[in-house]
């Protein structure tokens, strides 16, 4: 009785694993999106621009094994554009910036609680993979072991502090 609640527990983990990232790349995604729109929006100077789109373009294109580079790229580029308040106060002054400053600040604070999440969930179910009687049954089955999703996430100082 013991294997068969361990093993249905496994079983829930794996599934939280999965709705954690495909709620992180849903996350990601929106985050990209939002960049890449403001970027070729006509409301940034051209070279924040151009960084911006091309940050968030290689974050959407990238394989599987590149996406934590990717995504630490642009989270580099979105400090590097948006790291002091008067660049987002310049960016809420043109037509549609305040819009656009308010969504790509929700997008930027939402992917650290994703990725929590997940990680959070990677984490419970390789404490349980971790112990013996799981090991020893192979109560896993052939799940592949869960990895964490490792990326630099810091917003912008700016932005994170700016009210939705």
């Amino acid at each position: 009785m013991y294997l068969s609640w361990t093993a249905g527990r496994l079983d829930r983990l794996h599934a939280r694993i999965d709705a954690a990232r495909a709620a992180l790349d849903a996350q990601l995604l929106r985050r990209a999106s939002v960049a890449q729109e403001l970027a070729t929006s006509g409301v940034l100077d051209p070279a924040a621009s151009i960084v911006l789109y091309e940050a968030a373009h290689d974050a959407r294109q990238s394989e599987e094994e590149h996406r934590e580079v990717a995504e630490s790229e642009l989270s580099a580029a979105l400090r590097a554009v948006f790291g002091e308040p008067e660049q987002v106060e310049a960016l809420r002054e043109v037509p549609g910036g305040d819009e656009a400053a308010t969504e790509l600040a929700q997008a930027v604070r939402r992917v650290p609680m994703a990725r929590r999440f997940h990680n959070d969930a990677v984490r419970a179910a390789r404490a349980l993979r971790r112990h013996r009687k799981v090991r020893w049954f192979r109560l896993a089955g052939h799940a592949p072991f869960p990895m964490a999703f490792e990326m630099d996430d810091e917003p912008p100082t700016a932005l994170a502090d700016r009210p939705s």
